[in-house]
């Protein structure tokens, strides 16, 4: 696509949509104007795995704001069921007791959807309509897509992974590194390839060259330029996490232990 041109494609600039939430009106470039924003749709309201999913957010909503991020969640129900779903949400152990702070969009006409091009094909609900996959977009602060997944309906999003693609992206905006599989906040980076050793040496101070059979120095290592700690998320929210993790195996819900199947 051609620079600036409206897409879903990484680079391109973001559909703009005007919708109901359980906010209110959003006006959705006016809202995530000047900061990262995460927009990620689900199947349906009032079904398990979504659930897990929005709760989950809402208990480590901190996280993503400490790193500038906005967070809507969007399906093609109503703002009437958003409204009555977030009570079983935050009732749930998933949410920790954290109330559903971010908006939840209506998108009952799959405008917005079909825009983001988020329609699974697959999942239909009960009047035959197609339903919104699990869809991640990971927007810049200059509207741009960044990073987008996609998973089918029977399959729930890893919430961690999401933030460490976030730390990577934050980072390697504003520095000359690549983060390497399995990286987090702290450990360290690759220098791009596109930096000779005496770039490198300028913008770095040192780094360590990886000895490979090919004898090409292209496997370069150098610290978090941003001087982060190793452990990308935090110990309040590993500890959430791990809680909920816990609380599901247990079927707790609402505080309660169930061992209806």
């Amino acid at each position: 696509m051609a620079a600036g041109k409206i897409g879903t494609n990484l680079g391109d600039t973001v559909p703009d949509f005007k919708a109901d939430s359980t906010q209110g009106r959003i006006e959705w470039h006016k809202f995530i104007e000047g900061s990262w924003a995460v927009l990620f749709s689900h199947p349906a309201d009032y079904t398990p795995v979504c659930t897990t999913e929005l709760g989950t957010v809402a208990a480590i909503i901190p996280e993503f704001e400490k790193r500038g991020v906005k967070v809507a969640a969007l399906s093609c129900n109503d703002v009437k069921s958003h409204e009555g779903w977030v009570k079983d949400i935050e009732a749930t152990s998933y949410s920790k007791g954290s109330p559903i702070a971010y908006p939840i969009i209506a998108d009952p006409n799959r405008d917005i959807a079909n825009q983001y091009k988020m329609v699974d094909p697959e999942e239909k609900n009960a009047a035959g309509l197609p339903m919104t996959c699990r869809a991640v977009f990971i927007i810049g602060p200059d509207k741009k897509l960044k990073l987008s997944l996609l998973y089918p309906a029977t399959t729930g999003r890893n919430f961690p992974e999401i933030l460490r693609a976030i730390d990577s992206l934050q980072l390697t905006v504003n520095h000359k590194v690549a983060t390497p599989a399995n990286w987090e906040s702290g450990d360290k980076c690759m220098v791009l390839p596109t930096l000779t050793d005496d770039q490198a040496t300028q913008n770095f101070g040192s780094f360590d060259v990886v000895d490979v059979p090919s004898e090409k120095r292209y496997m370069r290592l150098t610290a978090d330029p941003t001087g982060a700690t190793k452990g990308f998320m935090g110990q309040k929210c590993l500890m959430t996490l791990a809680g909920v993790a816990s609380g599901a195996l247990l079927g707790f819900v609402g505080g309660r232990v169930s061992n209806k199947s």
